[in-house]
């Protein structure tokens, strides 16, 4: 095994690292997931000038990581997530958005892969393009801190549906195995999405409950293990498991909403607004750890080999551009405002990885000619993609962040007099009356 010593400066050492990628991140818009796979390419290429790497197994590792990472994601986004009413068409828009372009997405490709692969039938070709489908919200929601208001919000809610609905689709697709018919297969999604969520809120309910009556100090990861457990629980049962971990985010976070009339007893907000603030930190926290090491080990898995070979670098940009073809269609159709830089914000990451790793142990469903190059090119292309249209990004206008909430005709009684003020407010900066 070697100097334990040694493996503990290495794990100290990606992580410190790790913390200043987030930093380069955030001032360069350079995707930190860039680089924290740049380095697992790195440190592979030292072990394997030393001979090292090839004892080295990381598939479980990874599968590991990318599911205790998967919940932990979520659970930070659905803490970022408020629930009001002015925001029911952006919440709308964004699952729209997400269902659509997964779906496109799945049939697009499905057909890409038939026609480069020609043995590949139409269950086994939509099933491989489920994981490309899906963007990631693990890269996505700590990339987009520069984007505001309804922009980042968009995004995060869209993101966090992508992996819940794609996550949904490829478990269901898989357990159907090609033997069951569309309609089946729909009516058991429905009947599957109705039992989750109703014991979704059954058990935000009540971990909220049991939330803030636990006494003892040491509580917030006590309801991480539960919540890992109800994960793998559901799991193993063939539910959509991501949504008990989304509801109990969203209800935590929400409380006004989901405790009123006589379940408003049931809850104290000031004994949980300051451990909510701590179990916020410690999710934060504990997904930026899991995350760092997920692409760092996926880095050190990857093999060179896949992407020195032209052909697979060819469908690659085949399938990114399918990818975008279907994303604009779907942002024009259901979410005109959210355009750009929108529409270049559709990293593929960790689910990605996660989804083929399953893949590759199911033995019934396979496709012989498939290679590793093109599930890498595409996340580092639309990660390129990403980071290159945030870099160009140059924010919204101070007229649509600001002067859109003061109504026109109520407020100046003349459009042309409120469009002149408006101007000259602008042009001078000076806000009078807003």
């Amino acid at each position: 095994m070697g100097n334990p010593y040694l493996l503990i400066m290495a794990i100290a050492g990606i992580i410190i690292l790790s913390f200043f990628f987030n930093i380069l991140a955030k001032r360069t818009n350079i995707p930190s997931v860039l680089m924290l796979i740049g380095l697992g390419m790195g440190l592979k290429a030292i072990l394997d000038a030393y001979g090292l790497s090839e004892d080295l197994e990381f598939d479980s590792l990874l599968e590991i990581l990318g599911n205790v990472g998967l919940v932990m994601i979520v659970l930070e986004a659905a803490l970022d997530l408020k629930l009001e009413k002015q925001k029911t068409g952006l919440i709308l828009r964004s699952l729209i958005v997400a269902l659509v372009g997964i779906g496109g997405s799945m049939f697009a490709l499905a057909g890409f892969f038939m026609y480069i692969f020609p043995s590949a039938d139409l269950y086994t070709a939509v099933v491989y393009a489920i994981p490309l489908s899906i963007m990631s919200s693990a890269i996505i929601i700590p990339s987009v801190g520069r984007l505001t208001g309804t922009k980042k919000e968009f995004m995060i809610y869209e993101s966090t549906f992508s992996d819940i609905l794609g996550i949904m689709v490829f478990y269901f697709m898989i357990g159907a195995d090609g033997g069951a018919g569309g309609g089946s297969i729909v009516w058991e999604i429905i009947i599957n999405i109705g039992v989750t969520v109703l014991l979704s809120v059954v058990v935000a309910y009540g971990l909220v409950y049991l939330f803030q009556h636990l006494q003892m100090q040491v509580k917030l990861f006590l309801v991480i293990g539960v919540l890992l457990l109800l994960f793998a629980v559901g799991k193993y049962f063939h539910l959509s498991s991501l949504l008990i971990i989304l509801a109990f985010g969203v209800v935590l976070n929400n409380t006004d909403v989901f405790f009123q009339g006589r379940l408003a007893k049931l809850f104290d907000r000031e004994k949980v607004k300051p451990i909510l603030h701590d179990f916020h930190n410690l999710t934060l926290e504990s997904a930026f750890l899991i995350r760092t090491f997920f692409f760092v080990v996926f880095g050190l898995s990857i093999t060179l080999s896949s992407l020195a070979n032209w052909q697979v670098a060819v469908n690659s940009f085949g399938i990114v551009i399918i990818l975008y073809i279907v994303r604009y269609i779907a942002l024009r159709i259901f979410a005109k405002d959210n355009l750009f830089p929108e529409l270049f914000i559709a990293p593929r990451g960790l689910i990605t990885v996660l989804l083929f790793f399953v893949l590759a142990k199911n033995g019934s469903i396979h496709i012989e000619a498939f290679d590793s190059g093109l599930l890498l090119y595409p996340i580092l292309i639309t990660s390129i993609i990403m980071m290159i249209s945030l870099i160009s990004y140059k924010g919204e206008k101070i007229t649509e962040v600001l002067f859109h909430k003061v109504p026109l005709i109520k407020k100046t009684g003349d459009k042309d007099v409120f469009d002149t003020r408006m101007k000259e407010n602008t042009e001078k900066q000076d806000f009078d009356g807003f």
